[in-house]
């Protein structure tokens, strides 16, 4: 079962700066889309657009911290 990490976009996102800003290889966009059919493809996305980004392997995919006082 694939796990999805939750993106909100942000004003001029484009899918191949959300996958390196998650792989550090913007050519995974494709996973990406993939993941997300319902939303229309455009070079630009608008703000406010919930994504699914995949996990990857483990060591592919960017590790986000909790805050101590959330862990």
């Amino acid at each position: 079962m694939t796990e999805f990490y939750s993106y909100i976009t942000q004003d001029n996102d484009r899918w191949d700066l959300i996958a390196y800003k998650f792989y550090k290889d913007a050519n995974r966009y494709e996973e990406i889309i993939k993941a997300n059919p319902n939303i229309e493809i455009n070079p630009t996305l608008v703000a406010g657009i919930k994504l699914k980004i995949p996990v990857l392997e483990t060591s592919e995919t960017i590790k986000f911290e909790l805050p101590p006082w959330r862990k």
